[in-house]
């Protein structure tokens, strides 16, 4: 193969190549092209070269020749120029062939491998040491303890100043029922009381006059048994002339009849005294008659001023009302639901685990809440306790297993828990949660998850 075929075709100009316009004028071959005109052809020597250096060898693609000591550039190339230029094309394919990012990648993903194996090597120490005790369910709902407000009397609801979802306080006024009728009863029985009253006071002065009549009785008595002695005496003396002859048979007599008269004086006065002390105790037990029944219309009359002030329908601690559907003009019946508040400070969590779960769940253990309305916000909390039966036996038709065919279904216990800190400002009742509870912190070791 000839010289010419082997290698890449000379293109470099010579001197005699440019004319003073810069025009490309015919070659004279073996002759040197300056330095300082071959700037105006690096454009042209720098397009070749690029496509040499990336395998492009032919006809109009050449390097430029190796330059001699005085600054000129051969125009025929040595051998060894060749065998350079042979060993940087090596080099730029070696480039080609291994791009500059792939040691980084390859790098990378050493790391990343690192990475994956200490984290692997984490979770398997959490695992050994605090999962394996955990116990997990996302049957779980925030709860609280809903008041439902109803009316204790009947009525028209006269005014209603409060709307769902309005945050109040302890004694704040949620409805009023009109109190016209109720503040009639508070006025008719108090009358009833203060006419009680004026026939307690009449009686007592009843009973203070037969005092009176009990004592004049017994003054009485006084004066007959003083005039029986009297007869008594006389009698004895009159029977002593009479026996001597000195005084008459009808002085005798009269004395008999004196003495006789003295006795039935004081048998009369002692039966006066007996019905006036009689009539004293009735008066006495009527004043304590009429003192219940003066009690028993104080009790009337506190009824009625309790019934007035039910009225008047107040929230019984501070929180949220919610589903509120009575209305001004609305007639309410005891017991009708008005509306229901929320307490701030009453919210905690039932979580429904399954009775396989229940083996080691015990109070006292804690647990960790994760808040689904708050992408998973944390919150501690302590099994406080645990249902006495499952949620089917609470239901309203329980089921009975022992008709039909069976089908064995896992049942599942609520299990009430305390939250550390309850914020009434973000939870809201049937919040769905997750909950873990760590059994191994109050209990007997070994966790399941659901």
């Amino acid at each position: 193969m000839s010289e010419s075929s082997s290698r890449p075709q000379d293109l470099t100009p010579s001197r005699d190549l440019i004319d003073g316009e810069g025009a490309i004028a015919p070659s004279n071959e073996g002759k040197a092209l300056p330095v300082e005109k071959l700037a105006r052809l690096l454009p042209r020597a720098s397009s070749g070269q690029a496509f040499a250096g990336k395998g492009f060898a032919g006809p109009g693609f050449s390097r430029p020749a190796p330059a001699d000591s005085r600054g000129a550039i051969n125009a025929a190339p040595d051998a060894s120029s060749d065998a350079s230029w042979n060993a940087n094309d090596s080099g730029a394919a070696a480039d080609v062939a291994s791009p500059p990012g792939s040691k980084f990648k390859k790098a990378g993903l050493a790391a990343l491998a690192v990475l994956a194996l200490g984290y692997a090597g984490s979770a398997l120490a959490h695992y050994v040491s605090v999962g394996r005790f955990v116990y997990t369910t996302d049957n779980a709902y925030v709860r609280t303890d809903l008041a439902i407000v109803s009316p204790k009397i009947s009525g028209y609801v006269e005014q209603v100043p409060v709307v769902d979802n309005q945050h109040v306080r302890a004694g704040q006024l949620l409805a009023r029922i009109d109190s016209g009728d109720y503040q009639l009863a508070v006025d008719m029985a108090r009358r009833k009381v203060e006419t009680q009253e004026a026939a307690i006071l009449r009686i007592k002065a009843q009973a203070d006059a037969q005092s009176a009549v009990v004592a004049q009785a017994e003054a009485q008595i006084d004066s007959a048994r003083a005039e029986v002695a009297r007869a008594e005496a006389e009698l004895v003396r009159v029977r002593s002339l009479a026996a001597s002859s000195f005084a008459s048979k009808q002085r005798y007599d009269q004395s008999i009849a004196d003495r006789d008269k003295a006795n039935a004086a004081l048998a009369g006065a002692q039966a006066q005294l007996a019905g006036a002390r009689a009539n004293l105790v009735v008066l006495q037990s009527s004043v304590r008659e009429a003192e219940h029944v003066r009690a028993e219309l104080a009790i009337a009359a506190a009824r009625a001023e309790r019934d007035l002030s039910f009225t008047d329908i107040k929230a019984p601690f501070d929180g949220t009302l919610g589903n509120r559907v009575v209305e001004p003009g609305q007639y309410v019946q005891p017991g009708a639901r008005l509306m229901a508040i929320a307490p701030d400070d009453r919210y905690y969590v039932e979580a429904n685990f399954k009775e396989t779960q229940l083996d080691r769940l015990a109070p006292g253990q804690k647990s960790l809440i994760h808040i689904d309305a708050y992408g998973g916000k944390e919150v501690e909390g302590v099994v406080e306790s645990i249902a006495p039966a499952s949620g089917s036996e609470f239901s309203l038709l329980p089921p009975e297993n022992a008709t039909g065919n069976f089908t064995k279904i896992t049942q599942r216990f609520p299990v009430r828990i305390r939250l550390a800190s309850a914020d009434g400002n973000h939870l809201r009742a049937g919040m769905s949660v997750i909950v873990d509870v760590d059994t191994g912190s109050g209990g007997k070791s070994g966790g399941k998850s659901e």
